[in-house]
């Protein structure tokens, strides 16, 4: 499928990139359709990618793998709030988080209060909110990546 999108463009979403999110993501519950995309240019392994809306092409949030920016991020979840996302295993899963980006980029942030949980078999995930755990809405993560450049 084509779609328009306030990013990248045109772009074509094979159909077996779509990520289902049975019950949408918090905020927004009518998005359920979503693809995972980033900077060609840069790569996989890049930092930031975005959760590019299939149901409204102008929405698109920048998310991140945690464990770049918390090592020891290990959320628990109770199983029951993971039904919509499938089978979960350690094999299948992919947790991300969404990055706040404002425009004073030493204020950029990670939600670790809220992670994506997608099962990358069955392209199927759900938003949880993690109530165990001292995980904020708003970690800070400038001084990390920046850091984390230095160290390259």
């Amino acid at each position: 499928m084509k779609i328009e999108t306030k990013i990248f463009g045109e772009i074509e979403i094979a159909d077996d990139k779509v990520i289902t999110f049975a019950n949408g993501i918090i905020g927004f519950p009518d998005l359920k359709r979503f693809a995972l995309l980033h900077d060609e240019e840069k790569g996989t392994d890049v930092g930031i990618r975005y959760l590019q809306s299939l149901d409204e092409p102008a929405f698109a949030m920048p998310v991140m793998d945690p464990l770049i920016v918390k090592p020891d991020y290990d959320p628990e979840v109770d199983d029951q709030l993971l039904t919509s996302a499938g089978n979960i295993t350690a094999e299948n899963i992919l947790v991300l988080v969404t990055v706040t980006v404002p425009s004073d980029l030493t204020q950029m942030s990670v939600n670790l209060q809220g992670p994506f949980v997608i099962n990358v078999e069955e392209h199927k995930a759900c938003q949880v909110i993690v109530e165990r755990g001292d995980y904020p809405v708003k970690f800070p993560i400038y001084d990390i990546l920046q850091a984390g450049k230095a160290g390259e």
